[in-house]
């Protein structure tokens, strides 16, 4: 799997200021135009971009860019293994614009309401807000609580039904834990001495 350097175009310039690489090498490393890499050597491309060693961040080695100089034809090998960078657990907040901020202690709402095995720490992660919000809501003391009206967060795009199947099993694995130290408990009262 060919995957292209992090900050290609600043690798781009590092290269291009920093070893006797062919344009054509340098180009295929970075995923760019050979056009472009001519133009980052001439001063006309990436102007006040600085160059990114990737010797450092350990995408390429020295052996690697010696072998690759004194062969023109010879592509440059960019080690992948070591820079796996998973995106696939990335929490990413998203920006809720004002009209649908009401929305949140409304889904805050809901999901006491449909899951109330979720503790108030969960929902106020879930959807966003603060767990005294959540809090609030749950003892009907919320400032605006005559007003909210439950909606289905997942409905209103607030997060996915993943995370909330993920913040459910979450919850019932807690629960019966606690039900297990709670037998636990039971068991060393009743037993003779």
């Amino acid at each position: 799997m060919s995957n292209a350097p992090l900050m290609p175009m600043a690798t781009a310039v590092w290269l291009v200021e920093n070893t006797t690489l062919t344009f054509k090498q340098i180009a295929t490393f970075c995923k760019l135009h050979e056009v472009e890499v001519q133009g980052i050597a001439d001063g006309e491309v990436a102007k006040g971009i600085k160059g990114y060693n990737p010797i450092i961040s350990g995408q390429l080695t020295r052996e690697e860019i010696e072998l690759s100089s004194k062969d023109s034809d010879r592509a440059l090998q960019i080690k992948g293994s070591d820079i796996e960078i998973s995106n696939t657990e990335k929490k990413i907040k998203k920006y809720i614009p004002l009209s649908k901020r009401q929305d949140k202690p409304d889904s805050a709402l809901w999901l006491i309401r449909e899951h109330n095995i979720l503790k108030d720490s969960q929902i106020a992660k879930l959807v966003g807000i603060t767990k005294n919000s959540v809090v609030s809501i749950r003892n009907k003391s919320y400032w605006n609580y005559n007003n909210l009206s439950p909606k289905d967060p997942v409905a209103l795009n607030l997060f996915s039904q993943k995370d909330l199947l993920d913040a459910i099993e979450k919850a019932e694995r807690r629960i019966k834990r606690e039900k297990k130290i709670k037998e636990k408990e039971k068991q060393s009262k009743i037993t003779p001495i």
